[in-house]
């Protein structure tokens, strides 16, 4: 089955919630981005739906929300169009937070926990993670000087800590990223690319939840993140079964950084840096074995330490089919 890479935001408001923007000029402004899709997910509210231009040139739509409670936002994405989900629940009323989630379920929808480390009243994501699909661990810009800007650095750090043993367990969430654009000139900053069999929010959706994605700054970054043992490849969110001892080689090409750091992260923690001189095509290459390491992601920074470009990461593992 062929698949493509597509580039999305998930995490985006119009006017019809507290954005500053019509659907019309975000469709526009997702399209000068380098967008092919985008989630409409205003607060607690389907009003939005079917509001977005369709046509050739256009993003796909997903249909969606930010279900916005009294202990942290999510991200319903996949809703029926004029779904509205019950955001009457708070932390200490686990059961129906799990049936607002089974409802996003049941539309054959995703839930992402949406900034978790927003520094405002409700904004800091209190729940735990169990029942969520993927975690949003880069929201807006990377740094920046705004009060209620995410904290990047502390979303990313929770995540990885946990991804080794969520990936030993057989259940771990992917990272995504968005903008959260509520403002002219937000969106895409950053958003999530995507390897799915096609536009469409079926295909899409599924290729989230897997986890075979990667996040970009800005449409001028690229990148491809692959392992390859013993004939075997694969790419990320896909899993490379090869003898636990036998080398595995592990390759970084990205495009549009310049200058900077590479840094391949394994189920020990930071586990090989390299430096990006000048501009161009930059390949990094590492050696390990999947008895040694079980997987491996990347993240990318620019010459001022920002984050360019992060992956999900690609699984090792022993057993051979």
């Amino acid at each position: 089955m062929t698949r493509a890479w597509y580039r999305g935001d998930c995490h985006v408001h119009s006017h019809h919630s507290d954005g500053e923007l019509s659907p019309a000029r975000l469709a526009a402004e997702a399209r000068a981005a380098g967008l092919h899709f985008l989630a409409t997910t205003d607060h607690n509210t389907a009003a939005a739906h079917g509001t977005w231009p369709t046509g050739p040139g256009n993003p796909l739509v997903i249909p969606g929300a930010e279900v916005t409670t009294r202990t942290g936002h999510w991200l319903a994405l996949g809703l029926a169009p004029g779904r509205v989900i019950d955001w009457h629940h708070d932390v200490r009323d686990g059961a129906a937070l799990h049936r607002a989630l089974a409802r996003v379920r049941r539309d054959g929808g995703l839930c992402v926990a949406a900034h978790p480390h927003a520094p405002y009243p409700s904004g800091t994501f209190q729940y735990p993670y169990d029942g969520f699909d993927a975690v949003e661990v880069w929201n807006g810009a990377w740094t920046s000087d705004l009060p209620w800007q995410a904290d990047n650095e502390a979303a990313l750090a929770e995540w990885g800590r946990a991804l080794a043993a969520g990936i030993h367990a057989g259940r771990w969430r992917p990272a995504m990223g968005n903008s959260d654009a509520h403002l002219a000139g937000q969106l895409g900053t950053p958003h999530t690319v995507v390897r799915a069999t096609g536009r469409d929010p079926g295909a899409l959706l599924a290729a989230l939840r897997a986890g075979h994605s990667w996040i970009a700054a800005s449409a001028g970054i690229d990148l491809s993140f692959t392992a390859h043992a013993a004939g075997r490849t694969a790419g990320i969110g896909e899993r490379l079964a090869a003898p636990g001892d036998l080398p595995c080689t592990v390759r970084l090409t990205v495009r549009g950084v310049d200058g900077g750091t590479v840094t391949l992260h394994d189920e020990r923690g930071p586990a090989h840096r390299a430096t990006l001189r000048g501009a161009g095509a930059h390949t990094v290459e590492w050696g390990t074995s999947a008895g040694a390491s079980g997987f491996v992601r990347a993240e990318v920074r620019d010459a001022d330490g920002r984050m360019a470009a992060l992956t999900n990461p690609v699984l090792l593992t022993g057993r051979v089919p």
